[in-house]
């Protein structure tokens, strides 16, 4: 315990003295070891959000984006609007860092992988620079391929929200960050809400050690598309497990894979994949992370089976180089006619982990206010989820936002712009005529 004490004491040091560690984008953790049941900080750094040096992969991002949809912070009902420049939407972003500053804390957090074996996970934690908080924020990021991209690599596009006031929870997940070197389960739900809350319930008393704490002990849940369904996964855990320890303010999911056999489903139906890589990460992501006995050479084309370990698992390349890298949008020309096929034994089997994984399939529903965005124009994650999402939880306290808001790129950025005006509203009514 003298250890762990200690180790706070050094912390809490450095954040009220501002002496930080420039150099944390790429954080090497290999010689950091967790202390029990704590967040461990690797490294931290002050960052001028007013002046951020958005990563390759984050402008390699911004560059996907197209939208039907203005500018505005509007989350009203579905509308229609004229054209516009997605880098007016990317300015108004950067805009809200102005004469603001953050603290970065990269560290590690134990936690259990697929098999409820322990494993050491990382993350990040993302403070305002007064250390004056008002909720956590624990956020589910959205898919990522390469390593640089993970939250305790990079300065995310929802920790702008920091800049409000809000401190940001963002686990690496399993595959990125410390963990690099194994495979991603992508879309394995159970397994990646309990990451994510474990990495929560190890930041708390590394904050309050620290001497640290928000303003209000209820948080925020957010996540966008894997994020989105992940969030969704979080709420049902602590609403079932946790309720006695956890009390959720609000819900913010966007553009979530609810229901991913049916995304699977469009895959095959349409012989069509807007978002190509997707198809392997999924593919493997569920065979390998639910233990399933299938070989993935008889579901994956021989080119993409064949590259499956450079393309994916080195985390060198991004979604976009993958694509690339993959060539083809035809979904007969990544599946084998196996993996094409419904109703063969492998196909049946991945769709009962498919099932699985999918929070549509749970006997659950939410209790905590939820407010679920979707594009309908979404070129990665069908708009089917969403209507899907409404049709099961018809009886729940959810604010649903459905428009043409642009392709899947530029509904994130929507949903982080209304995620910020429902928090500012929520605020207002709380505190009476706050002025932000």
């Amino acid at each position: 315990m003298k250890k762990i004490y200690h180790l706070l004491l050094a912390t809490l040091t450095v954040l009220l003295t501002g002496c930080y560690n420039e150099n944390i984008y790429l954080v090497d953790f290999q010689n950091s070891n967790t202390a029990d049941g704590i967040f461990h900080v690797v490294s931290q750094k002050t960052t001028d959000m007013e002046h951020i040096q958005w990563s390759e992969a984050q402008q390699e991002l911004f560059a996907q984006s197209t939208t039907t949809q203005t500018p505005d912070d509007s989350v009203s009902a579905p509308q229609r609007a004229s054209s516009t420049n997605m880098n007016a939407v990317v300015q108004q972003l950067i805009d809200w860092g102005h004469g603001k500053k953050a603290i970065e804390l990269a560290g590690i957090y134990t936690s259990e992988d697929t098999k409820k074996n322990p494993i050491t996970l990382s993350g990040k934690v993302i403070l305002p620079a007064d250390l004056k908080i008002k909720r956590y924020i624990l956020v589910s990021h959205y898919t990522i391929a390469s390593n640089e991209e993970a939250p305790s690599q990079t300065f995310s596009l929802e920790a702008m929200l920091v800049g409000l006031g809000y401190a940001l929870i963002i686990p690496d997940y399993i595959g990125y960050g410390i963990t690099a070197d194994k495979v991603h389960p992508y879309l394995v739900l159970e397994t990646t809400a309990i990451n994510v809350l474990d990495m929560y319930f190890q930041v708390l008393p590394f904050m309050e050690a620290a001497g640290v704490a928000p303003e209000h002990d209820d948080i925020y849940l957010m996540g966008y598309s894997q994020g989105g369904a992940v969030t969704m996964g979080v709420q049902h855990m602590i609403e079932t497990r946790y309720a006695d320890r956890i009390k959720i303010r609000r819900v913010f999911a966007g553009g979530g894979p609810y229901d991913v056999k049916a995304t699977y489903d469009k895959f095959i139906e349409t012989n069509y994949a807007s978002y190509p890589c997707a198809v392997p990460l999924m593919t493997q992501g569920v065979v390998v992370g639910n233990d399933l006995k299938l070989n993935l050479k008889t579901i994956l084309q021989p080119r993409i089976y064949e590259n499956l370990d450079e393309w994916i698992n080195t985390k060198k390349y991004t979604t976009s180089q993958i694509n690339t890298l993959i060539g083809t949008h035809v979904t007969d020309k990544l599946l084998t006619p196996v993996g094409m096929d419904r109703t063969s034994p492998e196909i049946s089997e991945l769709y009962k982990a498919l099932t699985l994984n999918s929070i549509l399939s749970y006997s659950w529903t939410p209790q905590a206010p939820v407010f679920i965005f979707h594009s309908i124009d979404d070129d990665i994650v069908p708009y089917i989820n969403a209507t899907l999402a409404k049709s099961k939880w018809q009886n729940a306290n959810i604010q649903y936002n459905f428009g043409h808001y642009g392709n899947h790129v530029a509904g994130l950025l929507r949903f982080i712009m209304n995620v910020r005006t429902l928090l500012i509203n929520e605020e207002m009514e709380e505190n009476g005529n706050y002025d932000f």
